[in-house]
C-alpha cells in the first residue's frame, strides 16, 4: 500500500520564517517554521491524504523519524543517550509526570541521528575539538582572568578536562569567567579559526551571558553543503546554527541539554550521559552518481538521496518513505497508479511494498529501517 503523508511545521523559536515555505513553494505564514515531521511519533503523527494520521495506520511501530529542519538561529547544545542509559533512566523517572519539565527521559530508546544539508550552507557544531586545537584558539583572546581559568582547567588528561570543564561552566560557579570569555569574543583573532568565531560571535548575540556560548567554543564547528551529512552518534555534544536539512533520527524524544537554552539543564545526567573524548566528526560527501546511502551505523534507520530525471526504480525494505525536497515528482509501488508528490511531502509505503518507481525531475530522499 503507497499513502501520500503531510504535516504542519512546527513553530520552534529557532526556524526559519521563509526556508520551509521556499521549499513548499508557497508563501511564508509569517511565524518561525522549524521542522515538519514524517513520521508516527505521539508528539506529531504525519497526516495521510484522505484523512487520519500515519500512526493509525502503522500502529506506532516506525522504528525512525524523518523530518525537514529549518534552523534560522542556534539549537540548543544537546546529547542524547544510548539504549541502555534510555531504558535505565526512564526506568528511574517513570513516577514523574510526562509534562514534567525536569523529567529528562520521555521513553526508552536511544536517539541517534543523520542530518544532510539541502540549502547551500549548513552550520552546526559537532563533538569536541582537540584540547591542542582549543588552547590555539584561545591564545587569540586578549589575556583575562577568565581566558587563563579556561586554559588551566583544560590541562591532564583530555576526555577528564573537558568533562570537568563543561560541568565547572554549566553548574553555576564560572558566571564571572564566562562573561570575560564572551567579552573577549569581540576581539578574538586566531590563525584557522575565522569562521568558527564568527559563528562563535552569532551565538553570543542570540544568547548573552550564556555558558553554552563557551561550551560551543570547546565543538567542531562544521560547514554542510549540500548532499553532505553528519551522523551523530549517543553521547556526542552538538547543536545545529543554521541551514536547512533533511533529518533522521531514531524514534525517540530523548533530549539532554548542554547550554544555549531556557529550558531544563540536568548538568549531573549530561556529564554522564556525554562522551567527551575529543575528536573530528566525519562529513559524508554526496556520491558522483544520481544515488547517495549514507553510512549509517544503526539499525534504526537508512537514508539515500536519489536524483531523479526520467524514471528510477529504487529497492526497498520495510515501511518506507520517498520525501521530495526539490521538482515534480510522482510515485508508484508494485501495480497501483501513480501518486504525484509535491516538494515537501512525502509517500508512505507499507512494508509489504519492495520498489518504488519515482518519475519525473528532482530529488528525493529515501528512509527505510536500517541494516547494520
Amino acid at each position: 500500500m503507497l499513502l501520500t503523508i503531510a504535516n504542519v511545521p512546527r513553530d520552534y523559536a529557532w526556524g526559519s520564517d521563509s526556508l520551509i515555505a521556499d521549499l513548499e513553494g508557497r508563501a511564508p505564514s509569517g511565524s518561525p517554521e522549524a521542522e515538519v515531521w514524517f513520521g508516527d511519533h505521539p508528539g506529531d503523527p504525519a497526516d495521510v491524504d484522505g484523512g487520519g494520521t500515519l500512526d493509525a495506520v502503522t500502529g506506532g511501530t516506525l522504528p525512525y523519524l524523518l523530518k525537514l529542519l529549518a534552523a534560522a538561529a542556534p539549537l540548543s547544545i544537546q546529547v542524547h543517550p544510548t539504549r541502555d542509559q534510555a531504558r535505565e533512566g526512564f526506568a528511574r523517572e517513570a513516577g514523574r509526570d510526562a509534562a514534567d519539565p525536569a523529567r529528562n527521559y520521555r521513553d526508552d530508546n536511544h536517539k541517534p541521528e543523520l542530518i544532510v544539508a539541502l540549502s547551500d550552507r549548513f552550520e552546526a557544531l559537532g563533538g569536541l575539538r582537540p584540547v591542542a586545537d582549543t588552547l590555539r584558539l584561545l591564545s587569540g583572546f586578549p589575556d583575562s582572568s577568565g581566558v587563563d581559568e579556561l586554559r588551566s582547567r583544560l590541562g591532564g588528561d583530555e576526555a577528564a578536562a573537558l568533562r570537568a570543564t563543561i560541568g565547572w561552566l554549566l553548574s553555576g560557579g564560572a558566571q564571572a569567567a564566562v562573561d570575560e570569555i564572551i567579552e573577549g569574543l569581540a576581539e578574538a583573532d586566531a590563525d584557522g579559526f575565522a569562521e568558527t568565531l564568527r559563528a562563535v560571535r552569532g551565538i553570543a548575540e542570540r544568547n548573552p551571558g550564556d555558558p553554552g556560548v563557551v561550551v560551543a567554543l570547546l565543538m567542531n564547528h562544521l560547514v554542510l553543503r549540500p548532499g553532505e551529512a553528519i551522523f551523530l552518534r549517543a553521547g556526542l555534544l552538538h547543536a545545529y546554527i543554521s541551514g536547512l536539512g533533511v533529518e533522521i533520527m531514531a524514534a525517540s524524544d530523548n533530549v539532554l541539554r548542554g547550554g544555549l537554552t531556557p529550558k531544563h539543564i540536568d548538568v549531573g545526567e549530561l556529564l554522564a550521559v556525554v562522551d567527551t573524548t575529543p575528536g573530528e566528526v566525519p562529513v559524508q560527501a554526496p556520491a558522483g552518481g544520481d544515488v547517495t546511502s549514507y553510512d549509517i551505523p544503526v539499525d534504526d534507520f537508512a537514508l539515500r538521496r536519489v536524483q531523479v530525471a526520467g524514471e528510477t526504480r529504487v529497492p526497498v525494505a520495510g515501511p518506507a518513505m520517498a520525501l521530495v525536497v526539490a521538482g515534480s515528482i510522482t510515485v508508484a509501488a508494485g501495480s497501483g497508479p501513480e501518486r504525484p508528490v509535491r516538494a515537501g511531502a512525502a509517500a508512505f509505503a507499507t512494508a509489504d511494498e519492495t520498489e518504488l518507481a519515482l518519475r519525473g525531475t528532482g530529488q528525493v530522499f529515501i528512509a527505510e529501517p536500517g541494516r547494520a
